[in-house]
């Protein structure tokens, strides 16, 4: 993108945010009501009055509905959860009543456990402290879009947010944005983990993000990552060697007998969650890849599947059963309305 700053545009820059529900021009810190009230209560309007939203629980907030088309560039969060996997993060696009976007919150921003986060530096994703989530992801859309957060839980929820878009033209070449979850806890012994399914259309694979909890001692990731496309049935079009190498590590992220935790613009290790000699007795790894440069193309269908193996007796693969969540990330030509159903709060829970 730098190599195009100094082009000159005839885009608008629009921002969404509790000071500006409706991103309209002229219309920001107008608020005269809202969460910072009593701190301006001295000061007025335009004093931070509504720098964020309050959702109560088991409600479902809209923090923005906007009928236009352009592009969202960057949405900036924090809030105030015990555990973001109780906040569920939904995008739909041109007025869908299917989410495009539904994922866990943390999950969605590569940090699927608030209470052990792993700050990232990425293209993609920015996890700054404490508990800032930032995508940079660009979501083109034709007649609007929406978002909303829905809180599981039993407390309140403070949710700070910005939501940065262009109003500019979209054209039938730019592809919707999508982004899946899924959890299975534990893996069925031989079977292998599904990332993405069922996803029918023209696009391209952008993105996978992996929160893994082992259940056995050894080394976890001997398994091979493998995407069907277009039409491919028992074997894949494209197989990967084992799953620290397609992380774009190797030799199981060992240094001198400890896992290197790395961060970098296109995939990372963000965190390594160690056992502390008495509760939490499971190792747990955070892993994010991003497709930016070297997308996975498909032309009707993919399906995306990563194996968990470890090690047993006489050099022999071991079959795993690990508890493994994902977020899958892809542009498509239409709008999938295939997803899963979304687990409840207690299959969701991070133990």
């Amino acid at each position: 993108m730098l190599n195009e700053l100094f082009k000159m545009s005839s885009a608008k820059t629009r921002s969404v945010s509790p000071e500006n529900f409706t991103a309209e021009k002229g219309k920001g810190a107008m608020a005269q009501n809202g969460t910072g009230e009593y701190c301006a209560r001295d000061l007025g309007i335009g004093w931070k009055i509504s720098p964020s939203i309050l959702i109560k629980p088991g409600s479902t907030f809209v923090l923005a509905d906007i009928k236009d088309s352009g592009i969202i560039n960057h949405i900036w969060c924090t809030e105030s959860s015990n555990s973001t996997r109780n906040l569920i993060l939904r995008i739909y696009w041109d007025g869908s009543e299917y989410p495009s976007v539904e994922a866990p919150l943390g999950d969605f921003f590569a940090s699927a456990d608030k209470k052990n986060i792993g700050y990232i530096s990425s293209l993609a994703v920015c996890v700054n402290p404490a508990n800032a989530y930032n995508c940079y992801w660009q979501m083109p859309f034709k007649k609007g879009f929406k978002i909303t957060v829905e809180n599981l839980d039993t407390a309140d929820v403070y949710l700070y947010y910005q939501i940065d878009y262009q109003q500019t033209n979209v054209d039938d070449s730019m592809g919707y944005f999508h982004a899946q979850f899924r959890r299975v806890n534990p893996l069925p012994y031989k079977d292998v983990y599904t990332i993405l399914d069922n996803v029918r259309g023209k696009g391209q694979y952008v993105g996978t993000y992996l929160f893994w909890s082992v259940k056995n001692c050894g080394w976890w990731g001997e398994g091979e990552i493998k995407f069907y496309l277009d039409g491919d049935k028992e074997y894949p079009t494209i197989c990967g060697t084992g799953t620290e190498d397609y992380f774009c590590g190797s030799y199981n992220f060992d240094v001198n007998g400890n896992y290197k935790e790395f961060t970098t613009p296109y995939t990372g290790l963000s965190k390594v969650i160690k056992p502390d000699g008495l509760y939490n007795s499971q190792q747990r790894f955070s892993l994010y890849r991003w497709h930016i440069c070297d997308p996975i193309y498909f032309g009707q269908d993919i399906k995306v599947t990563i194996q968990a193996l470890g090690w047993r007796s006489g050099g022999r693969y071991l079959p795993l059963q690990d508890d493994i969540s994902s977020v899958a990330y892809w542009y498509q030509d239409t709008l999938c309305d295939t997803f899963p159903k979304l687990l409840n709060k207690d299959e969701l829970e991070i133990i």
